[in-house]
């Protein structure tokens, strides 16, 4: 009886989730200038504004950090001040992370009106074995049981008879639930860290934070809402102390055929939040009126290839194009970017000055696994060699060694003694001395896998203040002290490329 009135309360919740939207439709539409945004990037922001939701700040509401142990004690912070609402949208949380988890419950005892809202990968969340992510969980679903609330997406891809083969290690290659998202009441921490240890220490990510933001905060969190209307519920097992089970809430849906119901679900989520906000060109005159103290944009960006949501790769498409466009009315040399994965297509057709920065084979969190894991880093290795070979037979090579700008690609890598590498964006400069004014972050490894199987949420921003271009300048600089030419086409032991890796990479290339 216990656990049919708890699954009867979380249906009533669910109910409920409609109602959630028109809160923040009913808000007085705002219209952000670009007015005082470069040239470069401004006719791309209209644009982008057309197609995505836009929430205007001041950059003082901004901070980036650059090492993961900070991220991790202002997370810690977070979690420690909320009083309404705590919200954290992961891949899974570490067994080994007991202080991440008492620090929630401690939180949870000393302000009695705070709901706690997880959102995670339910093949990764529910791995064999007492280290499993739910079962850690599970003693704050028992204490707290109408105030912690845990949604577990799983990738539709994975059906039939495929769905009872596949090992439970490898179940996440057909797709996972990506977004990382950590709010707390009105604040938020941006970054595509998991919660676990090694992104806590020796794990490279990007990391940041806004304050005091109500609108983007109700937009994350409205943004999982909207997921949890296709995701299962985790709740104590009835009767069974110590165990839980899996509650799907839609009785008219198959959880393995929710295509449909997520599509919808996603495509109506943005639809209401892009008419909350309008990105029009004004004048210098019209500026004064309209919002006068922001200086920050932010585009909120949903890829979800498995639902046919493919927001990031018209945005980063738009990006290129508008570059590209650029050169023709400029002096070719004009622009750097820096990335994090090669978004091929793309680079090779802009002829823009391009940095990509990706992680050595060392770097590579899979460096040394056993198994078809420990494979990845040649697979890795394998796709920049034929990359590079694209751009060598095109002629469109940048020395690593000039210290010219050049319209064409430079590839580096990333490598720290101990450590590995998960950063991951694109930083736009309108000029090779200028910081950036505009970048991509959040969840997307820019990769095939990111825009056909996984589900992410990224963000661009773009600003005007000095001070905030100068920090994410100082960014970039942070990741490049790590940085040396590639050595990809090296023939070492940690450059091999077996036989049985290329024959991987021909079968399931695109789930790397």
């Amino acid at each position: 009886m216990f656990g049919a009135a708890r699954n009867a309360l979380h249906l009533s919740r669910l109910r409920l989730l409609p109602a959630l939207l028109p809160v923040v439709a009913s808000q007085r539409p705002r219209h952000v200038s670009t007015a005082s945004f470069d040239p470069t990037i401004r006719q791309f922001l209209v644009k982008l504004g057309e197609h995505q939701p836009c929430f205007s700040m001041h950059s003082s509401k901004v901070t980036i950090m650059h090492e993961p142990r900070i991220f991790y004690q202002n997370l810690l912070n977070m979690i420690r001040n909320a009083k309404h609402r705590l919200f954290l949208s992961s891949l899974y949380i570490g067994h080994e992370d007991v202080e991440l988890i008492e620090t929630i419950r401690t939180s949870l005892q000393e302000h009695p009106t705070l709901h706690v809202y997880l959102h995670l990968d339910l093949n990764r969340s529910t791995r064999p074995g007492p280290d499993s992510t739910a079962r850690i969980l599970l003693p704050l679903l028992e204490q707290h049981p109408d105030r912690v609330h845990i949604n577990l997406f799983r990738s539709p891809m994975l059906k039939g008879m495929m769905a009872r083969i596949v090992p439970p290690r490898f179940n996440e290659g057909w797709g996972t639930w990506h977004p990382k998202i950590y709010g707390a009441d009105d604040s938020l921490l941006i970054s595509g860290a998991n919660l676990n240890t090694t992104y806590f220490s020796n794990r490279q990510d990007r990391y940041l934070q806004f304050t005091d933001q109500p609108r983007l905060a109700d937009y994350c969190f409205a943004f999982l809402q909207a997921a949890s209307t296709f995701s299962y519920k985790l709740l104590p097992s009835p009767g069974i102390s110590g165990e839980y089970t899996l509650h799907w809430p839609d009785t008219s849906t198959h959880p393995h055929r929710i295509e449909a119901k997520a599509q919808q679900a996603l495509l109506e989520f943005q639809k209401v939040q892009r008419e909350t906000s309008t990105v029009r060109p004004v004048t210098a005159t019209e500026k004064a009126s309209l919002d006068h103290e922001d200086d920050v944009m932010i585009f909120p960006i949903i890829q979800a290839g498995q639902f046919d949501i493919r927001e990031e790769e018209r945005c980063v498409s738009l990006i290129f194009q508008h570059l590209a466009a650029q050169q023709k009315y400029t002096i070719p040399q004009r622009w750097l970017l820096l990335a994090s994965q090669t978004v091929s297509a793309a680079v090779m057709n802009s002829h823009i000055a391009c940095r990509i920065l990706a992680a050595s084979p060392k770097a590579n969190g899979f460096y040394g696994s056993k198994g078809i894991s420990g494979r990845i880093p040649e697979a890795y290795t394998l796709f920049e060699r034929r990359f590079m070979a694209a751009v060598r037979q095109a002629d469109l090579e940048w020395p690593a060694s000039s210290s010219s700008v050049f319209p064409g690609v430079q590839l580096h890598e990333w490598e720290r003694d101990g450590w590995t590498y998960h950063a991951k964006g694109i930083w736009v400069r309108p000029t090779p001395t200028e910081p950036p004014a505009l970048t991509l972050f959040g969840s997307t490894n820019l990769n095939s896998r990111s825009a056909a199987l996984d589900t992410e949420l990224s963000f661009v921003l773009a600003t005007t203040s000095p001070t905030l271009r100068q920090r994410l300048a100082d960014e970039v600089d942070h990741l490049r002290a790590h940085a040396h030419p590639w050595r990809g086409a090296q023939d070492s032991d940690s450059r091999r490329v077996r036989p049985g890796t290329r024959a991987l990479v021909a079968v399931v290339g695109d789930m790397l």
